[in-house]
C-alpha cells in the first residue's frame, strides 16, 4: 500500500520556468556546473550546486556552500522568481524526447514506505554522495530534486492523466537539448482518486535517484529525532517524487570501456572471449559504410577492439534465470570483466569507465581509437521488467546497469520540510 500524497509546491513563476529548470545536480562536474550558472544566473544549479557561487578553492562540502544554497532559495522566493501554491496539489509532468513522451504524477512519497520496502530500490548508495545531499536538504529545509519512481501502469491513473493533460498547461517550454517539458496542476477533484489508486499498489520502484532518496529519508529520520512528538503527517515525513507508469519509460544502455587488456594482446584477448561467447565480425553496411555495433537482443553485446566491431553472444551454459546474475551487465562482469580483464570491483576500479547510452557508439569508438581505452562494450539496455524483478526479489543490480532518458529537471517543483 503506497502512500503518495499531494503537497504544497514552491515552483518558478511562469515567465522564468524555462530558465530555472536545470538538469540534475549530479550530471555536471564542478566546472560544467559553474559554466551553466555563468551562462544563466537563474539556472537552479545555483541552488543545487551552490559551490558555483565561490572560487574553486572553496571545498564542495564546506558549510558555507549549503548556507549559500539556502540563501539563494530564500532570495528567489522574496523576489518572486519562485512562488508558493496555497493548497496541497498533485501535478502532472510530461517530458517529450525525439517524439516520445512520458508523463508522470508529481507528489510526495512516504519515508515509512521507503523504510518498510514498499518503495523498492535496486542499487546500493555511497555514503559520501549521500552526505552531500543530506546536508543540502537539511540546511535548505527543502527537497529540490525529485526522485524518479516507477509503477506498474494503472488504467484509472492513465485516464485521469489524459484528462488533466487536456487542460491548459502551467508550463510549456522546450529546453536547449530539444526536450519539451509541460506541467499541469491537478484539480482538487482528482486528489482522492489519485491517492486511492496508489494506495492499492503493493509497491513502487526507484528508477533513478537512489542517493537523493536515501538522503531524503535520512533527513526525515533526523527531523523525527529532533521532534519526538511528531505525528507522521509533518512534511519531513515525505519526499518529492515523480511517478511514471512502467510502459512509458525508456532505459538506455550503460556501456563500458576498459583501459587495457590486462597484459594480453588483442588476439589473446579474443581467444579468451571465445571460451564464453560466440564471436562474429561486424562489417560495414553497403548503404552507410558504417558498422552498427549496437546489440538488438538480450545476451548479445557489441565489442569494439582494435578498430573492429564484433558481436558477442554468450554461450548457453553461461546463461541463468537468476534475476541479477542473468542480467547482461552481470554476464559481462562475471565472465569477461572480472576473470579476463581483472576488473574485480567496477565501483572502485579506475581501469573501467561507464558511458551513458545517450552518447552513442561513436563515443565508444573515439575512446578506444584515441587510446583512452583498449576495448569497449556496447550493452543491450536493461528492461524495466528486469529492474522490477530484481527489486521484487530484494536484490541489487550491478553498478551502472540503467541509464534513463530524458532526465527530470530540478527547480520546477520544490517541497519544503517545514
Amino acid at each position: 500500500m503506497a502512500e503518495i500524497r499531494p503537497f504544497r509546491c514552491i515552483r518558478p513563476n511562469k515567465e522564468v520556468a524555462s530558465k530555472v529548470a536545470a538538469l540534475p545536480y549530479d550530471v555536471y562536474n564542478r566546472q560544467e556546473a559553474k559554466k551553466e550558472v555563468e551562462k544563466n544566473s537563474l539556472s537552479f544549479l545555483a541552488v543545487d550546486r551552490a559551490e558555483t557561487q565561490f572560487l574553486d578553492d572553496v571545498d564542495l562540502h564546506d558549510p558555507i556552500v549549503y548556507a549559500k544554497a539556502k540563501e539563494i532559495l530564500e532570495q528567489w522566493q522574496r523576489e518572486g522568481i519562485l512562488v508558493s501554491d496555497e493548497t496541497e496539489c498533485y501535478y502532472v509532468y510530461e517530458l517529450t524526447m525525439d517524439g516520445r513522451s512520458q508523463t508522470g504524477i508529481v507528489a510526495c512519497a512516504a519515508v515509512d514506505d521507503y523504510m518498510n520496502g514498499v518503495i523498492k530500490k535496486h542499487e546500493n548508495t555511497r555514503e559520501d554522495k549521500e552526505q552531500d545531499r543530506i546536508c543540502h536538504v537539511d540546511v535548505t529545509d527543502a527537497h529540490t530534486g525529485p526522485i524518479f519512481l516507477a509503477y506498474r501502469s494503472d488504467e484509472e491513473l492513465n485516464r485521469i492523466v489524459v484528462e488533466v493533460c487536456g487542460q491548459e498547461a502551467l508550463y510549456n517550454f522546450t529546453a536547449e537539448d530539444g526536450i519539451r517539458h509541460r506541467v499541469w496542476k491537478v484539480a482538487e477533484g482528482w486528489t482522492g482518486q489519485i491517492q486511492e489508486r496508489f494506495c492499492q499498489m503493493a509497491a513502487v520502484y526507484i528508477a533513478d535517484g537512489h542517493h537523493r532518496a536515501a538522503s531524503a529519508v535520512k533527513v526525515g529520520r533526523k527531523r523525527r529525532a529532533e521532534n519526538p512528538g511528531y505525528t507522521g503527517k509533518e512534511p519531513f515525513n515525505y519526499f518529492l517524487s515523480v511517478l511514471f507508469p512502467d510502459d512509458q519509460l525508456m532505459i538506455m544502455p550503460y556501456n563500458r570501456v576498459v583501459k587495457d587488456l590486462n597484459g594480453r594482446t588483442a588476439e589473446e584477448f579474443l581467444e579468451k572471449v571465445s571460451e564464453k561467447c560466440r564471436i562474429k565480425n561486424l562489417d560495414k553496411t553497403a548503404e552507410t559504410k558504417t558498422v552498427d555495433g549496437q546489440p538488438t537482443e538480450r545476451h548479445h553485446i557489441g565489442m569494439y577492439l582494435a578498430g573492429q566491431w564484433y558481436k558477442l553472444e554468450f554461450l548457453p551454459e553461461y546463461l541463468t534465470e537468476d534475476p541479477v546474475k542473468g542480467l547482461d551487465v552481470s554476464l559481462l562482469q562475471d565472465n569477461l570483466l572480472a576473470p579476463v580483464l581483472g576488473i574485480g570491483d567496477p565501483r572502485t576500479d579506475e581501469r573501467i569507465q561507464f558511458v551513458g547510452g545517450i552518447r552513442g557508439l561513436a563515443e565508444l569508438e573515439r575512446l578506444v581509437d584515441d587510446g583512452e581505452g583498449a576495448v569497449a562494450f556496447a550493452m543491450y539496455p536493461t528492461s524495466i521488467q528486469e529492474l522490477f524483478s530484481v527489486a521484487d526479489a530484494g536484490l541489487l543490480m550491478p553498478p551502472k546497469s540503467t541509464w534513463f532518458e530524458p532526465k527530470l529537471r530540478s527547480g520546477l517543483f520544490i517541497h519544503k520540510l517545514s
